[in-house]
């Protein structure tokens, strides 16, 4: 039967004892590199998080964040400050046109800029003589509108006069730069005939004149400029956020005294920024933060003046304050997030960077200012979470993913072996296969040589052997052992053989012991098993 037979006889016991000691059989090589695999595929990954943990990449989550907003801080910083700066000096430009023409227009009368309280029936003319230079500068800065207010009323007589003054108000209503070739003007404030004489309509909440009442982009500069020898340039003034009187809108004034050449002034002028201009010229990117907000806002002592800031972005955080409401912020001892909360209210973390509206020297450079991006702490939170969620999610997909493919590379792997093994047990070394796997050619090549080596040595049939074995040992027996052996053989138990031979059961055991241990058997079973195998096999022997 070749060399392959004789190793299964040959092991068979081996095999038994191990089975019955340990209990189960050791794994095959299929399943042990399917396990190998899959310890491979977890050490790395649990390498790669253990990296990602110790190089912060985790916790990291929070800086990106920061850097984020940091960097959309900085541009819209950039922005703001370059139009408030761009706005300022068109202010100054034109209080300067305008304060030399209506000069000139008042002394070709043979009149003084103070002497324009004393004739109101000048003011219309002389407020629409500028009307096409207000336009133009309306129309160059990009602003939401333009205003000239003189210090004068058309109607002195009037029971309010002193909270009245004339002047011009032209506001654009489409703010926005891509439809600024054909903006929509409208009058908010002025004589109708202007409206009339140039086509243009009348707001919804139109005034002939101002209502001064509460006006600091009015009276603020003036007194400045009353009480201090600065140029037009040191003295404009950038109002806080308000609402003006019989409008609904909120607006942020840059206003710019009116001066003559001896020093008089004589009223205010300049432009608007209006919430809407705002909120399209600064909305912040909120593809990543749905509630992002920008604020442009006075500063004082770690609070901002909600009130009195202006808002962009798709979510205003003004929507969850209440009127007058001030938000106070504080710095992380770590110099991460900025913490913005209003008492009793909403947090936000965040970032603000100082803006300097006025230059130095300026009458209102004590006022501090800041643009500032914040956004709802629940929200930076949620996204925090979230990206460590998807990044453990697609751990977990990968680690299913490399048992997967550990599975099929194991079957893959032991498919040709399995193959090169049924091959030898088909081929029984006949022939020499080819599997085109080296160490099992080898192993194959080996076997084959060993059982032409057992052929020509003629060996005999690997049972024959052991029953040749059994049967010269079965000589070494005792006449004694011999009896026995022979009444075993005729299928007698150990009692009946007592009774047959006149012994004690404790002679009869003692003679097993030693039939047993001559002819390499451990029990009256395997004993009789191997008298079987000699019968099938033709092989004789003496009772």
């Amino acid at each position: 039967m070749g060399v392959i037979t004789l190793l299964g006889v040959s092991k068979l016991s081996e095999i038994k004892q191990r089975f019955i000691k340990t209990g189960s059989l050791r794994l095959s090589m299929g399943p042990r590199l399917f396990l190998f695999l899959i310890v491979l595929v977890v050490t790395m990954l649990l390498g790669i998080i253990a990296i990602l943990l110790l190089t912060g990449t985790f916790t990291a989550k929070l800086n990106t964040h920061e850097e984020l907003i940091q960097n959309k801080l900085s541009f819209t910083w950039r922005n703001i400050s370059n139009q408030y700066g761009q706005l300022s000096v068109e202010s100054v430009d034109l209080a300067t046109e305008l304060s030399k023409s209506i000069e000139k227009r008042l002394q070709e009368q043979g009149l003084e800029v103070s002497d324009l309280q004393d004739h109101p029936e000048l003011l219309e003319a002389l407020i629409a003589g500028e009307y096409e230079r207000a336009l133009f500068s309306l129309q160059r800065s990009k602003s939401s509108g333009v205003f000239i207010i003189l210090d004068a009323t058309v109607n002195p007589k009037l029971k309010n006069a002193e909270a009245s003054r004339a002047g011009l108000f032209i506001k654009n209503m489409e703010p926005n730069i891509l439809s600024s070739s054909s903006p929509t003007i409208v009058l908010l404030r002025g004589f109708p005939n202007i409206g009339r004489s140039n086509t243009i309509p009348l707001h919804t909440q139109w005034s002939m004149e101002f209502d001064i009442t509460n006006a600091s982009y009015y009276r603020i500069p003036m007194e400045a400029a009353s009480q201090q020898t600065l140029p037009l340039s040191r003295l404009y003034y950038w109002n806080p956020a308000i609402t003006l009187p019989g409008t609904s809108e909120e607006v942020m004034l840059c206003s710019v005294p009116l001066i003559d050449s001896k020093g008089n002034v004589f009223g205010v002028c300049g432009f608007e920024v209006s919430a809407m201009l705002f909120k399209l010229s600064h909305l912040p990117d909120n593809r990543i933060y749905n509630r992002i907000s920008c604020m442009l806002t006075p500063v004082s002592q770690n609070t901002f003046d909600v009130s009195q800031a202006m808002f962009s972005g798709g979510y205003s955080a003004r929507n969850v304050f209440a009127d007058n409401q001030l938000l106070h912020f504080k710095e992380s001892q770590k110099k991460s997030f900025f913490s913005y909360r209003e008492e009793g209210g909403d947090s936000f973390l965040g970032f603000h960077t100082s803006i300097e509206l006025y230059p130095k020297g300026s009458a209102f450079s004590h006022e501090d200012w800041a643009v500032a991006l914040m956004v709802p702490t629940e929200d930076i939170i949620s996204s925090i979470a979230n990206a460590n969620y998807n990044l453990a999610l697609k751990f977990v997909l990968l680690m299913i993913l490399g048992i997967i493919v550990s599975f099929f590379l194991s079957k893959y792997y032991m498919r040709p072996i399995k193959k090169s093994f049924d091959m030898i047990k088909s081929n029984g070394l006949i022939e020499t296969p080819k599997t085109e796997i080296p160490e099992i050619d080898d192993l194959i090549e080996f076997l084959s040589l060993e059982n032409e080596s057992f052929q020509k040595k003629g060996e005999e049939d690997p049972s024959s052997v052991v029953l040749n074995e059994f049967l010269k040992n079965l000589k070494t027996l005792s006449p004694a052992e011999r009896s026995v052996f022979n009444l075993y053989v005729q299928q007698y138990t150990a009692k009946e053989i007592a009774a047959k031979l006149c012994l004690s059961i404790n002679t009869i055991k003692t003679h097993n012991k030693r039939i047993y241990a001559k002819l390499n058997v451990t029990s009256r079973k395997e004993l009789l098993v191997f008298i079987n195998m000699l019968e099938e096999a033709g092989k004789k022997f003496h009772c």
